[in-house]
């Protein structure tokens, strides 16, 4: 069976914002996931675990947020606001007997860098061997 999983991204403004330029083209050319869906936000460390959680339940079957190096974060703290609050995501997904690896936070540097396709394609590669949402 072919499976496709559909992967919702939360990317710092300031991460992502070379990366997103001329429409996204750029990432296109580095083959960045197609099933990825890009949602950029002023700031990480707004998210919250309510947010992450309702992309799983609108159908996402892995879902991971990108911001700043903690100890360089446009918003000062930001970043690490939002990796506590993937972890939190993560506990829940446990409890619920649900692979904590659906969700996942990583910490890159501003402008079009390799690591944030290298991401994309980490987190495409983790899903298809989870398989399909429990949700």
């Amino acid at each position: 069976m072919s499976f496709t999983p559909k992967i919702r991204l939360f990317s710092c403004h300031y991460t992502s914002q070379q990366s997103c330029a001329d429409h996204g083209r750029e990432l296109q050319k580095l083959d960045f996931p197609e099933n990825v869906e890009l949602t950029r936000v002023p700031c990480t460390g707004k998210l919250q675990v309510t947010t992450l959680l309702q992309a799983f339940e609108e159908g996402a079957d892995g879902v991971y947020v990108v911001g700043c190096p903690v100890d360089t974060c446009h918003n000062e703290k930001g970043s690490s606001r939002a990796a506590k609050r993937v972890a939190t995501v993560r506990k829940a997904l446990r409890e619920l007997d649900v692979e904590e690896d659906r969700m996942r936070m990583y910490h890159l540097p501003r402008g079009l860098h390799p690591e944030f396709v290298d991401a994309a394609r980490e987190m495409d590669k983790l899903v298809r061997e989870l398989g399909p949402s429990p949700f």
